[in-house]
C-alpha cells in the first residue's frame, strides 16, 4: 500500500485486488496503466482511471517476481518462479507468450530502451538475454556464484547490470558479453540494482540495509546511504537523476536527494514491508507494492514544490563521498543551495529555453516559503518531543526520589 508525500487523501490511491505479497510494479509509458505481480500467481493490469476494471492475468503456475511495461506500452513481461518469462498484451483478453530457458526461478525481468531486447536473472546464477520480436533467447552471462536477483539495462542498451546474493554487482558489456567490473563493497545480499539516467552511474541495494551509489566509468563509490533499518527490497531513480526512491523490509519508502546525498523523505503507510517501488516514466507519479497486498499511487506535488529549491548548476550530479545516517527524521527539507558536487561525477545535455526572470524569481520565493513553513513545522514537533522527553525525566527522576527516601 503506497503513501502519498502529501498529507491530502485525495493524492493518494490504494489498489486492492492481489491474494498476496506484490513483487513488482511499473507504470505504461502513457500513464494510463499500472502492471504488478505478485505471490499469488497473478499478473494484474490497473487502469488509472476509477471507473475502468482492472485486468486479471493468469498463466504462471508460481508467484511473480518482476513485471515491467515495455517501452511503447504495448506488451508486458512478467518473470516468475515458474523459471518462464511470459510477454502479455495488456488488454482484456490476456494473450501472453512464454520464454523458457532457465533452470531456476527468475528474480526480474527488463526491457531494454528500444524495446528489442529483454533481460532476466534467475536462481540459476545465470543472466540471460532475449530477442523479443523473435521471441528467442540469444545468450547467457555466466559469473555470479550465487542466485542473481536484479539484471538491468543501461539507458544506452549497451551495458548489463545484475545484482547477485553473492554479494556483488557486476557491469557486462552485451557486445562482448564480458564482465567488466565488479562492485564487492556490499556486506549483505544484493537485492537491487540499476542505471542512473545518465548511464554513468549506478546504484544498489542490499540485506544489509544500505544503498550505495558509484561512478562506473571510474568505479568509484560516491555516496552510501544508510538509513533503513531493514533490508532494502526496492529502488528507482526519478527521471530527471535527481532522486532515487526505495523501499524497504521495514515498512517504510525513503525519497533521497542525490544532489545534497541525503535523506529528504520517509514514507509510512505500508502495514508491513515494502517490497518494491517505481517511478512513473514522466516522474509526476510513483507506485509501490509490499507484503500487505495493496499497491497505491499517488502524485508526487513534492517534486514540484522542492525542485524549485534546488541550485540548476551540476544539479544533476551527486556529491562523491556523500554519506547519510539519518535514521530518525520523518522529513527532511532542503537547504537553499547545495555542495558542488564532483565535476565529473554525472553528466547531462543542457536544457534549453526558460521562463522569464520574474516568474522565476517568483517561484523561487514561493519555493523558499514552503520550505521555511516545512522547517517551522519540523522544528516544532521537535520542540514537542523534547518537552515530552524531559517530562519524563523528570518523572522518573521524582520516581526514585521516592524510592531512595528511608521509611520510617
Amino acid at each position: 500500500m503506497l503513501l502519498c508525500p502529501q498529507e491530502d487523501p485525495r493524492l493518494e490511491r490504494h489498489f486492492k485486488g492481489h491474494r498476496d505479497t506484490v513483487t513488482g510494479v511499473d507504470f505504461s509509458c502513457t500513464m494510463k496503466q499500472i502492471a504488478t505481480g505478485s505471490m499469488d500467481s497473478c499478473v494484474m493490469i490497473w487502469n488509472m482511471k476509477p471507473q475502468m476494471r482492472a485486468y486479471r492475468f493468469v498463466g504462471h503456475k508460481d508467484a511473480v517476481t518482476s513485471v515491467q511495461f515495455s517501452p511503447s506500452g504495448h506488451l508486458v513481461a512478467s518473470a516468475s518462479r515458474d523459471k518462464t518469462v511470459r510477454l502479455w498484451v495488456p488488454s482484456v483478453r490476456g494473450e501472453s507468450t512464454v520464454f523458457r530457458a532457465h533452470t531456476g526461478t527468475i528474480r526480474s525481468v527488463c526491457f531494454s530502451s528500444d524495446g528489442q531486447s529483454l533481460v532476466t536473472s534467475s536462481d540459476d546464477k545465470t543472466v540471460k538475454v532475449w530477442a523479443v520480436h523473435r521471441q528467442k533467447f540469444l545468450f547467457s552471462l555466466s559469473q555470479h556464484i550465487n542466485w542473481v536477483r536484479c539484471a538491468r539495462f543501461s539507458p544506452d542498451g549497451r551495458l548489463i547490470i545484475s545484482a547477485s546474493d553473492d554479494k556483488t554487482i557486476k557491469i557486462w558489456d552485451k557486445t562482448s558479453r564480458e564482465c567488466i567490473h565488479s562492485f564487492y563493497e556490499h556486506e549483505g545480499f544484493v537485492t537491487c540494482a540499476d542505471f542512473h539516467p545518465s548511464g554513468t552511474c549506478v546504484a544498489a541495494a542490499s540485506t544489509d540495509s544500505s544503498v550505495k551509489v558509484w561512478d562506473i566509468r571510474n568505479t568509484k563509490l560516491l555516496q552510501h546511504y544508510q538509513v533503513h533499518s531493514a533490508a532494502v527490497n526496492g529502488l528507482s531513480f526519478h527521471p530527471s537523476g535527481n532522486y532515487l526512491i526505495t523501499a524497504s523490509s521495514d515498512s517504510t519508502l525513503k525519497v533521497l536527494d542525490l544532489v545534497e546525498g541525503r535523506l529528504l523523505y520517509t514514507l509510512h503507510g505500508h502495514q508491513a514491508q515494502a517490497t518494491c517501488v517505481a517511478f512513473s516514466r514522466s516522474g509526476d507519479f510513483f507506485a509501490s507494492g509490499g507484503s500487505d497486498e495493496q499497491v497505491s499511487q499517488c502524485l508526487c506535488v513534492l517534486w514540484e514544490r522542492f525542485i524549485s529549491t534546488i541550485p540548476t548548476v551540476d544539479a544533476h550530479k551527486p556529491r562523491l563521498g556523500a554519506t547519510s545516517r539519518n535514521h530518525d527524521q520523518t522529513l527532511e527539507v532542503p537547504s537553499e543551495s547545495c555542495t558542488m558536487p564532483l565535476s565529473s561525477s554525472i553528466q547531462h545535455p543542457a536544457e534549453g529555453g526558460g521562463s522569464s526572470a520574474l516568474t522565476s524569481t517568483l517561484e523561487h520565493i514561493v519555493g523558499q516559503l514552503n520550505v521555511l513553513t516545512q522547517t517551522v513545522a519540523i522544528l516544532e514537533q521537535r520542540l514537542t518531543l523534547t518537552e515530552d522527553k524531559l517530562k519524563e525525566c523528570i518523572d522518573n527522576q521524582q520516581r526514585i526520589t521516592l524510592r531512595l527516601q528511608p521509611r520510617d
